[in-house]
């Protein structure tokens, strides 16, 4: 996603504020002008485009702690009392600051989409010649954001069109299934079917066509559509996309874009639009940050544990880069430089990249790539049945790990456990082991020995909104938060 320049358009929205009060933010165009004479050229809806990925950027700093830490596979090994280790206890709030940042970042995403639809619908291509392109974007924004949205806090006021104040004071929470039918598919669709495939200059990391294809099979499978998931991410097989050889080469943030790249939240090294990823989960070890040349500051945030660390096999080329060396590191020497015993004794090295700016790191967020497609289309295989063909696409993920491969001779069971069992070691620490766990009605059964209650499989809804609006029938707050 290119994020080179912000922009900021007019929008006002009730889910957007930054209190409990009754202000809203205005987000003017960087000229002052007002946003019927700012919506004129195709560059204006090119600003004002790039203005509706800024907040999820921002969001995606942040992801994660709902994609990981929320799980099983990461904790917060030194305890804070911060949003991390919230997340990692199960003791978040409803006045916990991240709920409410969430929120208004997706919010802020959508109504920015919301405003450019309006806008651009009686444009005329002599005018804007990618008018269909930047409505297809808007959309893919749009449902990115929803998506991301239901699948955190449940039911969610539906927006499709820019609100005036007293008609978002009065937009109830809209049902999940009501969400995903009416904007998240449909807009996936219209985005999939306008979409280029590729882009070239500083178009690149935008969505394609191939991503709306990849985010479309992930929304059937967590709907447990599996006949619609096979058949969507088995398009992208037929695709252009390729396993890269080496594994390491995927957290090589020199070279953002091989074969198995499919869409990724991008950033900017040494700049405000950088990762804070690289800092935040390296440990606070002077030998470390002078042999990796990346300091970690304390955060420590985002580490393995323990059960991750055993699940990888002796051999499995993935263990290094996705777990480290469990309590320490080898040096260029061959020798173990234990960790102090104060800080993390794993750590991650899916994000290290050399930054030159405290938080300011070019590591990218892997929001789908061709592997979690394959994953997802031998679940989507082996729950329709066909066992036998999902087998050998979890064997192309082996292979590359160096590991030896699955029999062909395994049971529907037995191989819903092993593509589970990958996905945790293909993909840890890129999002996604929170929302399989929901998906698969295993959250509580996995994590209530460590404080999870069953009514959490979602989060609580922001304080400041559920008093803003101070209406039950209208706004209830989550089972179980009030």
């Amino acid at each position: 996603m290119i994020m080179k320049k912000s922009i900021h358009i007019l929008a006002c929205t009730l889910l957007i504020l930054t209190s409990c009060s009754n202000d809203f933010i205005d987000l003017m165009p960087t000229s002052t002008v007002t946003v019927e004479y700012y919506y004129q050229t195709d560059k204006d809806f090119s600003d004002a485009l790039t203005g509706a990925y800024v907040p999820i950027r921002n969001q995606y700093r942040n992801f994660y702690i709902f994609g990981d830490i929320r799980g099983d596979d990461s904790w917060v090994e030194i305890a804070k009392n911060n949003d991390q280790s919230y997340a990692d206890r199960f003791t978040l709030t409803s006045s916990t600051g991240l709920m409410n940042s969430t929120w208004q970042n997706y919010y802020q995403a959508i109504t920015r989409a919301n405003t450019l639809l309006e806008k651009i619908e009686n444009a005329e291509t002599s005018t804007v010649p990618n008018k269909n392109r930047y409505i297809a974007e808007a959309r893919f924004i749009r449902a990115f954001a929803y998506f991301d949205l239901v699948r955190i806090f449940g039911d969610v006021p539906a927006m499709t069109k820019p609100l005036s104040v007293p008609e978002a004071y009065q937009t109830p929470r809209s049902p999940v299934g009501t969400i995903y039918n009416d904007i998240i598919i449909p807009d996936f669709q219209a985005a999939e079917s306008s979409l280029p495939a590729s882009y070239s200059g500083s178009d690149i990391g935008r969505p394609t066509i191939g991503a709306a294809k990849a985010l479309l099979g992930r929304v059937y499978l967590t709907l447990q559509d599996f006949t619609r998931a096979e058949s969507k991410l088995n398009e992208l097989t037929s695709m252009s996309y390729r396993l890269v050889e080496d594994y390491s080469a995927l957290f090589d943030y020199t070279n953002k874009r091989h074969s198995e790249y499919i869409y990724n939240i991008e950033y900017l090294d040494g700049t405000a639009e950088g990762s804070p990823f690289t800092n935040a989960f390296m440990p606070n070890s002077t030998p470390m940050t002078n042999y990796f040349g990346i300091a970690g500051y304390g955060d420590e945030w985002n580490s393995p544990t323990r059960e991750l660390f055993d699940l990888f096999e002796d051999h499995d080329l993935r263990k290094e880069i996705s777990v480290g060396i469990y309590g320490g590191f080898y040096d260029n020497e061959g020798t173990f430089v234990s960790l102090p015993t104060t800080t993390n004794q794993t750590y991650t090295k899916k994000y290290i990249a050399r930054n030159s700016v405290r938080n300011g790191s070019p590591a990218d967020w892997k929001v789908v790539r061709y592997a979690d497609v394959l994953l997802m289309l031998a679940e989507a295989m082996n729950e329709n049945g066909k066992t036998t063909e999902a087998i050998p696409l979890l064997n192309q993920i082996r292979k590359r790990a160096g590991i030896s491969e699955y029999p062909t001779t395994m049971s529907q069971s037995e191989t819903r456990d092993a593509i589970e069992k990958e996905r945790r070691l293909e993909l840890c620490f890129e999002g996604v082991r929170w929302f399989d766990l929901v998906r698969t009605g295993k959250a509580y059964e996995r994590l209530r020995d460590i404080g999870m209650t069953d009514y959490m499989t979602v989060f609580p809804l922001p304080l400041a909104q559920v008093q803003l609006i101070n209406d039950p029938a209208i706004f209830p707050q989550n089972r179980g938060y009030n």
